[in-house]
C-alpha cells in the first residue's frame, strides 16, 4: 500500500492542520503538512490551506486516493468545520473518506514502549477527553473505550499503574497529575494533534478494509454539546464519562 496518497485534514483543536501523506503507518512519508493559525478560524482559511498544500506537493486532485479527517473528540465547531470540508472534497473527488478518532492519531505519535499511554485533550468545563493505548503488535491499540472525566478522577481511577501521559490537554489537569506518582508526563509542547498523523493512520485504515462513503461520516463528540445537554438527547457516537 505504499501507493497510496492521502489529503488528511486535522481541525479537531485549535491549532489545526492539512497534510498530503503516502503509503501506510509507520511505513508512510509525510508529503508536506500545513499548521494553521490558532488566531484564525478554520472555517476561514481551511480550504486555502488545502490548496497550498497541495501546490507545495506538485499533486493533483485525480492524483489523490483517499481523504482523512481527524473524527474527535475535540473543538465541537473544528469536528464540524473539519468534517464539512472533508465530506465535500470526497464527495467531489468519488474518493474514500476515513474519519480517524483523533486520540489514535495522538498515540500513534508516540514511540513504541512498555508504558501505557493515555492521551489526553482538554474538553472545557473543568474535564479531559481521554483514551488508553498499548504498544501490541507493532502498534498502539486503544484499550478503552473515549471517556471523558475530571482531573480528579483521571487520576484516582485511570492512573493505576505507571502510565504516559501526552497532549495538549494537560495543561487541564497538570497540578492533579503532578501529585501522582505513577503519571510520566511528556511535555505538552511535543504531542499535539497532527494532519499528518491523520493521514498515515488512515493509510494504515484503508489497507486494513477500513473506510466509509463520504455522505455516512459523523463527528466522534464523545460529550454532548451543551444544547443536547438542555435538549436531553446526546449525538451519534458519543459515550458517557468514566
Amino acid at each position: 500500500m505504499a501507493d497510496l496518497l492521502i489529503l488528511a485534514i486535522e481541525t479537531a483543536t485549535g491549532c489545526g492542520s492539512v497534510a498530503l501523506t503516502r503509503g501506510a503507518g509507520a511505513a508512510g512519508k509525510v508529503l508536506a503538512e500545513y499548521t494553521l493559525q490558532p488566531e484564525i478560524t478554520h472555517a476561514r482559511c481551511l480550504l486555502g490551506s488545502v490548496a497550498t498544500v497541495m501546490a507545495a506537493a506538485g499533486v493533483g486532485w485525480g492524483d489523490l486516493t483517499a481523504v482523512a479527517v481527524s473524527q474527535g473528540p475535540g473543538s465541537f465547531t473544528g469536528l464540524r468545520i473539519g468534517m464539512a470540508a472533508a465530506q465535500g472534497l470526497a464527495m467531489a473527488l468519488a474518493a474514500p473518506l476515513v474519519p480517524v478518532p483523533t486520540l489514535d492519531g495522538l498515540a500513534a505519535q508516540v514511540a513504541p514502549g512498555d508504558l501505557p499511554v493515555c492521551c489526553l485533550l482538554d474538553a472545557r468545563k473543568q474535564q479531559i477527553y481521554a483514551g488508553v493505548y498499548r504498544f501490541r503488535q507493532a502498534q498502539w491499540q486503544r484499550i478503552s473505550p473515549f471517556f471523558v472525566v475530571s482531573p480528579t478522577d483521571l487520576v484516582r481511577r485511570v492512573i493505576l499503574e505507571p502510565t504516559l501521559l501526552i497532549g495538549p490537554g494537560l495543561q487541564a489537569c497538570r497540578a492533579e497529575v503532578a501529585a501522582q506518582p505513577l503519571a510520566r508526563i511528556a511535555g505538552t509542547g511535543l504531542f499535539h494533534p497532527r494532519a499528518a498523523t491523520i493521514g498515515l493512520c488512515a493509510g494504515q485504515m484503508l489497507a486494513d478494509g477500513t473506510a466509509h462513503p463520504a455522505a455516512r461520516a459523523v463527528p466522534l463528540y464523545v460529550r454532548a454539546s451543551e444544547a443536547e445537554l438542555q435538549g436531553g438527547t446526546m449525538r451519534e457516537g458519543g459515550q458517557e464519562a468514566l
